[in-house]
């Protein structure tokens, strides 16, 4: 059931998304060569909590951390070690997932550690570029995956990337989790019609490569990786749906 938020609903479940925003941004400015990803999740740790919040990824369904890293080849849900550590050149994730106040904000954006290869740049920007897309595409009326998965797949595969299948953006706010699935590739399963008020994520996981294909780690159950060992990167927003279009919560 997708659940269409109050205007005191929406109210906190800003709050929370700008607290997540904030989060990321801060946390982002210590990526450097040899910073561990341990050290980047305490930062943003620390930061939550000292802002009177809960970071919602730390003992959700068993996972570790307070934030997901995630470095190349990792899709998502790279569980942050001391032994991890970013080199130059690498290209690394951070999500990160509030709560303030019970409610929920979510955000991810990848970045370049110092100078990264053309491809990995253009992998960057190609994402990055599908999530404004899909964002623009939002407002009442409009079927989900023609705004979001046909928007997203069309763009990303003129350059030779894929978005990953098996995950995908999802409603948020009241609950870490909520309906409707978001798909980032043509799919009409379980469409919907977008109304006012409704609040999910866009997020799309963009493989630099013509699959799609992903592996789980079995050992962690956490952390996935592409199948074929090729990049991938990863943009997302928690959105809004207003009646004029929509709104980026996570945008500062």
């Amino acid at each position: 059931m997708v659940i269409i938020k109050t205007e005191k609903q929406i109210e906190g479940i800003r709050k929370s998304s700008q607290l997540a925003a904030q989060t990321l941004s801060h946390t982002a400015s210590f990526i450097k060569p040899g910073i561990s990803t341990a050290a980047l999740n305490d930062i943003a740790h620390q930061y939550i909590i000292t802002h009177q919040a809960i970071p919602a990824p730390l003992g959700y369904g068993g996972f570790p951390k307070s934030i997901c890293i995630s470095i190349n080849n990792v899709v998502c849900h790279g569980i942050a070690s001391p032994k991890t550590k970013l080199n130059k050149g690498d290209i690394v994730n951070l999500d990160v997932t509030t709560i303030l106040d019970g409610y929920f904000g979510d955000v991810s954006a990848s970045y370049p550690v110092e100078i990264i290869s053309p491809q990995a740049q253009k992998l960057i920007d190609v994402t990055r570029e599908s999530l404004s897309r899909a964002i623009g595409a939002i407002k009442p009326g409009v079927k989900l995956n023609q705004a979001v998965g046909e928007t997203i797949e069309k763009y990303v595969g003129s350059f030779g990337f894929t978005p990953v299948r098996e995950l995908g953006g999802h409603g948020v706010g009241l609950k870490f989790h909520e309906d409707p699935f978001v798909f980032h590739y043509k799919n009409p399963k379980g469409d919907i019609l977008l109304k006012p008020g409704m609040i999910f994520t866009i997020e799309p996981m963009v493989n630099a490569s013509a699959s799609w294909k992903v592996y789980v780690d079995s050992k962690d159950g956490w952390t996935v990786t592409t199948a074929d060992g090729s990049l991938s990167a990863q943009f997302e927003h928690t959105v809004l749906v207003t009646p004029q279009g929509s709104e980026i919560l996570t945008q500062l």
